[in-house]
This record gives C-alpha cells, sequence and structure tokens, in this order.
C-alpha cells in the first residue's frame, strides 16, 4: 500500500502537524495583537504587532503574574526534586528486592497510576485539614509527592534493571554501605530516567489547575494556571492579557524541557530492554 500512495504519509502527517499546530498559532498571532481585534479577528495575522498585551501583563498593579510565577516555580521544583530522590531510591529498592511483599508494593504503587486525582481530592483536603496544612504550600507539595511518586517508582524500577547488579556488589566488596552505593553508583547511571520524570512531572505539576485551586484556595495563593482563571473576570473583554498570559506561562516550562530533553528519548526507552 505504502508503495502505490506513497504521497499518502507525508499527507497524514501534514494534517496531524497542522491540527496541533492550530491552537499554538492561536495563541502566539493573539499575543502581539492588538486587543480590540482579537475577539473579530481571532485567526489574523499580529499587523502591526505590539508589545502592549505582555507589558500590561508584567506590569499589572495586583501583580498577578510574578506572585502566580514565583509559587509555581517553588511548588514544582520542590515537588519534582522531591518526587524524583524518593522514586529512585524506592524504585532502586523495589527493582533489587525479589521479596513477595516486594512485588505486592509495586503492585499496589502501579494501580495508584489508575485513579484521577479529582477522585481523592475531597479525602486529601480532609486529611491536610487536619494537619492544618490546608490553604498552604507544603500541603500542595506534599499532595503533588503522595500522588505522583507511583510514575516515578514505574520509571525507575525498568531503568534500574538495566544496570549490572556486579557494580553494587564490587562496591560492597570495598566497603560502601546500601545508602552510599545508590548515591555513588546507582543514581548516577539513572540520569536519562531522572530526566524524564523530572520533565513528566514538572509539566504535569506546572499546568495543574484544580488541585491547586482548591487545596491553596481562592485568597491564599494562586500558581500560573489558576491566575490565567483568576485574570478572567465576569465582564471580562481584554483577551489580549489572558493571551499574553497565557503564553508567559509556558516559556518557563519550554525552557526546563530543553534544557533536558537530550537524556528525555533514553530515559524513556531505558527500562524497555530489559525486564
Amino acid at each position: 500500500m505504502n508503495r502505490r500512495t506513497p504521497w499518502l504519509r507525508p499527507v497524514v502527517a501534514l494534517a496531524v502537524s497542522a491540527l496541533f499546530f492550530v491552537p499554538l498559532y492561536l495563541v502566539l498571532a493573539n499575543v502581539f495583537k492588538k486587543s480590540g481585534r482579537i475577539s473579530g479577528h481571532p485567526a489574523a495575522l499580529p499587523w502591526p504587532p505590539t508589545l502592549a498585551n505582555v507589558r500590561a501583563v508584567l506590569s499589572r498593579p495586583d501583580h498577578l503574574f510574578w506572585v502566580s510565577l514565583t509559587n509555581s516555580v517553588l511548588i514544582t521544583s520542590v515537588s519534582v526534586v522531591a518526587l524524583t530522590v524518593l522514586s529512585a531510591m524506592l524504585g532502586h529498592y523495589l527493582a533489587r528486592n525479589a521479596s513477595g511483599w516486594a512485588r505486592a508494593l509495586t503492585l499496589v504503587l502501579l494501580t495508584g497510576l489508575m485513579i484521577p486525582p479529582q477522585v481523592i481530592l475531597i479525602p486529601v483536603t480532609d486529611v491536610l485539614k487536619a494537619a492544618h496544612l490546608m490553604a498552604t504550600i507544603q500541603g500542595l507539595v506534599l499532595f503533588n509527592v503522595g500522588y505522583y511518586v507511583p510514575f516515578g517508582v514505574f520509571v525507575f524500577i525498568g531503568f534500574v534493571r538495566t544496570i549490572p547488579v556486579e557494580l553494587e556488589e564490587a562496591a560492597r566488596v570495598d566497603g560502601a554501605s546500601r545508602l552510599q552505593i545508590f548515591w555513588r553508583v546507582v543514581f548516577p547511571l539513572l540520569r536519562p530516567a531522572s530526566a524524564s520524570v523530572m520533565i513528566f512531572l514538572g509539566v504535569w505539576i506546572w499546568n495543574d489547575f484544580i488541585d491547586p485551586l482548591v487545596i491553596l484556595g481562592p485568597g491564599r495563593g494562586t500558581t500560573v494556571t489558576t491566575g490565567v482563571y483568576r485574570s478572567i473576570g465576569q465582564y471580562q473583554t481584554d483577551f489580549g492579557s489572558v493571551f499574553a498570559l497565557m503564553f508567559l506561562a509556558t516559556l518557563p516550562v519550554l525552557a526546563f524541557y530543553l534544557a533536558l530533553q537530550k537524556h528525555f528519548i533514553k530515559g524513556l526507552t531505558g527500562g524497555a530492554t530489559k525486564g
């Protein structure tokens, strides 16, 4: 079929690419377009281009973007670092432990991947209220760590199994403790898997909307996603500022991905060569 219709594959690829490009084009075009032209001509080219929308967002009197950016960077960075370290340690332990209870624990952790966060959000808020962590950044970070650790463990287990056990045995013979073996031998070899975990979890936590909205509360804090939501009032007509805020909110996570993309694909496929 490919020999008879060699044009089919590039046409399908072009159509799919165009489908994904349309929302990106609309955001980019309307960021640099005068606010009054957006509602009437949303798909028109931004000519003449203007930075008025970006300047309006950066100079808001309530500092919405800067407060949201600070909170998102803090929440995402602390959550991702804690998740990467804990997931790597637990994934290494479970990958090297062949006991029945370790396999049962792995199964329990992996079932956590099938539970949507909205299902457990009400019980989580009750627990955070009892611990006096509701409407705090610490409470949101703890929720992120507890919910996303199964995914990190799943990635690290597959990657740890590709690392020869002889390396750890040699370090043990040299007198290294279990913790030293992990930090000095195993963890440096987990860079591709760590990059994959950090990219996935970083994007998920950065783009999360409902959990920060509920846990932080309407008046105690805001992230970039809830900031976009709160910037739209009941009678909002400044669509230019909304598009500019969405555009600025994507820049940090895009830079984060570009910084780690070198190890991204290797980390995804590293655990698939050995079960």
